[in-house]
C-alpha cells in the first residue's frame, strides 16, 4: 500500500446549497490548513491539519501552498469526437450537426484518428481540472474502446457509451439496431465496471432513433440494470418538434424514453431547455437527472435553461453540468459556471415581474441565482448526485476517491491581482465565505489557466506550466 498526503487549503461540500437558502454556507466545508491522507488512491482522513497530521505519522506530505483544493470537477455531458471542431460555425443543431458533427465523427472509425483523438480529449479536460466525465463517443465502436483504453491508463473515472443512431445523418454514420445491440453488448462486458469505467447505454437522442434502436436500449438495460442511461432531450425547438414528428404516438420528448422504460435512476437528459414542468416533474419522481449545459445552449442559440425550475424543493430533479463540447466553446467547467451564472440571472429578470407580472415567481427566480456554493457544489458533490457516483467521488470524505484540483484565484486574466486585495487582505482565505467569494471571482474572471494542478486517485495528472 502507498499512503501519501496533501496538505493546504480545502473546500469541499457535505449537502446541497439549494437546501440552505440564507445559510448556504452550511452546505460547505473550508480547512484553511487543512490534510488528506490518501492510500492507494482512496482518501483515508480527511480534517484539520494538525489533528490528521497527528494521527498518522511519518507520512509523506505534499504541501500545495496558497491554492484552494476542490474536488475534481464532474463534466455530465461531452461529445469525445467532437474535439477537433470545438469552434466550428454553430448556426442552431441540427443544422451545425449536418454540416460540421457528423462528417468529423465519422472519423472516429479509425482507430489511429480515434487513439489521437481521445489524448487531446482526455488531456484537455485534466488541464481544464475535470477528472470525471460522461461522454458520447461515436456510432463505431472503435471511439468507445480507445476512450476507455486510454482512460483505464490514466485511472480516470469516465462513463461512456456506443453512441445509438438510425436515422435523420449521413448513411455512412448511422447503423442498424441489431448492430448496436450486439456492439453494445461485448462493450458492456469488455468494460462495464472494470476499473472506474463505467458504460452507459446511449441513445443520441430521439430525433435519431426508431423505435427498434429504443427497443434495443430498452432491452440492454433490462439486461444490465446497472448500467447508465445517457441521451440529450428537449434542446433546441426544431429538435423537440422533430421528436413528434418521428414519434407520433408520444406526449413529449420525455414520453419517448419513458415509453422503452429508460428513464430512471441512471438516467441522464443533456440540456432539457424546453422541459415542461410536467416532465420535470416526472423526472423528479423518476429519480431521473437532467444536465445543464449553458455554454453550449448560448453558442447553438438553444435557449436558456430553467435553473430554478429544477431546483424546485417540491419536484427536485437530480442535475448536472456539463460543456457539451463541441457545442460548448470550452472544456472548461469554470466557463460553464460563468455562462451559467449569466443564463440564471437572464432567468431571474424574467420572473422577478418587471417584465411580465403575470409571471411572477421570486422564489424561483431567487432559485435562478448561480453563488459560488451553489455553483461549485453543481460541478462537485452535485455533479456526483446526478450521475449516481456520489458514494464513489464528489468530496473529500473518507472512503471516497482522491480526485481534486488545486486551484489558483489568481491564474486567469492577467489584469486579475485586485482578487487578492477584495478577498483576506491578500493573503488566502481565512473563512468558508472568504473562500467562496474567491471561488465566486474564480467562476466569473477566471478559467482553466486558473487550474494549476490536477490530481486522479492521489496522482498528479496535470501541473500548469
Amino acid at each position: 500500500m502507498t499512503t501519501v498526503g496533501i496538505r493546504g487549503t480545502f473546500f469541499d461540500f457535505v449537502d446541497d446549497p439549494w437546501k440552505h437558502i440564507g445559510n448556504e454556507q452550511a452546505a460547505a466545508r473550508f480547512h484553511q490548513d487543512g490534510l488528506m491522507v490518501v492510500t492507494d488512491g482512496v482518501i483515508k482522513a480527511f480534517g484539520p491539519y494538525e489533528k490528521i497530521a497527528a494521527a498518522h505519522p511519518g507520512v509523506e506530505i505534499t504541501h500545495i501552498k496558497d491554492r484552494i483544493i476542490v474536488p475534481g470537477f464532474i463534466d455530465g455531458h461531452i461529445h469525445l469526437p467532437q474535439t477537433r471542431v470545438l469552434g466550428a460555425y454553430g448556426e442552431q443543431l441540427l443544422p451545425w450537426l449536418q454540416k460540421s458533427i457528423y462528417p468529423e465523427e465519422i472519423k472516429y472509425k479509425d482507430r489511429n484518428y480515434a487513439r489521437e483523438g481521445v489524448k487531446r480529449f482526455l488531456d484537455a479536460l485534466l488541464a481544464a481540472g475535470t477528472t470525471t466525465c460522461q461522454a458520447f463517443t461515436s456510432s463505431s465502436p472503435v471511439a468507445t474502446e480507445e476512450l476507455f483504453e486510454e482512460a483505464s491508463r490514466r485511472n480516470m473515472r469516465v462513463i461512456a457509451g456506443l453512441t445509438g443512431i438510425d436515422r435523420n445523418a449521413p448513411a455512412e454514420f448511422i447503423d442498424t439496431p441489431e448492430n448496436f445491440y450486439r456492439d453494445s453488448k461485448r462493450l458492456i462486458a469488455q468494460y462495464h465496471d472494470k476499473g472506474r469505467n463505467l458504460y452507459a447505454i446511449t441513445p443520441r437522442f430521439a430525433f435519431g432513433a426508431s423505435p427498434e434502436l429504443l427497443k434495443a436500449c430498452q432491452r440492454l438495460k433490462h439486461e444490465h440494470p446497472d448500467c447508465w442511461v445517457n441521451t440529450h432531450i428537449s434542446e433546441n425547438p426544431a429538435e423537440c418538434s422533430g421528436v413528434l414528428v418521428e414519434h407520433p404516438d408520444c406526449q413529449d420528448y420525455l414520453g419517448v424514453y419513458e415509453k422503452f422504460d429508460l428513464v430512471g435512476p441512471k438516467f441522464s437528459g443533456g440540456h432539457g431547455v424546453y422541459l415542461s414542468n410536467n416532465e420535470f416533474r416526472r423526472m423528479s419522481k423518476k429519480g431521473a437527472a437532467v444536465v445543464f449545459c449553458p455554454c453550449s445552449n448560448l453558442f447553438l442559440g438553444s435557449g436558456l435553461f430553467r435553473l430554478g425550475r429544477a431546483t424546485d424543493p417540491e419536484h427536485r430533479v437530480k442535475m448536472s453540468f456539463g460543456t457539451d463540447v463541441g457545442g460548448g466553446n470550452r472544456f472548461s467547467m469554470i466557463s460553464v459556471l460563468d455562462d451559467a451564472y449569466k443564463v440564471g440571472m437572464c432567468n431571474n429578470t424574467l420572473l422577478d415581474g418587471s417584465i411580465d407580472p403575470s409571471r411572477k415567481d421570486l422564489a424561483e427566480a431567487e432559485r435562478n441565482k448561480l453563488s459560488p456554493y451553489r455553483g461549485f457544489w453543481s460541478v462537485t458533490l452535485g455533479g456526483a448526485e446526478g450521475l449516481y457516483i456520489d458514494d464513489k467521488l464528489g468530496n473529500f470524505e473518507p472512503g471516497k476517491e482522491a480526485d481534486f484540483v488545486a486551484l489558483d484565484p489568481n491564474g486567469g486574466q492577467l489584469a486579475q491581482p485586485w482578487h487578492q486585495s477584495l478577498i483576506a487582505d491578500g493573503a488566502g482565505p481565512r473563512t468558508v465565505d472568504e473562500a467562496a467569494s474567491m471561488l465566486f471571482a474564480v467562476m466569473m474572471v477566471g478559467d482553466d489557466r486558473c487550474v494549476d494542478e490536477t490530481w486522479v486517485m492521489g496522482k498528479r495528472l496535470y501541473k500548469k506550466s
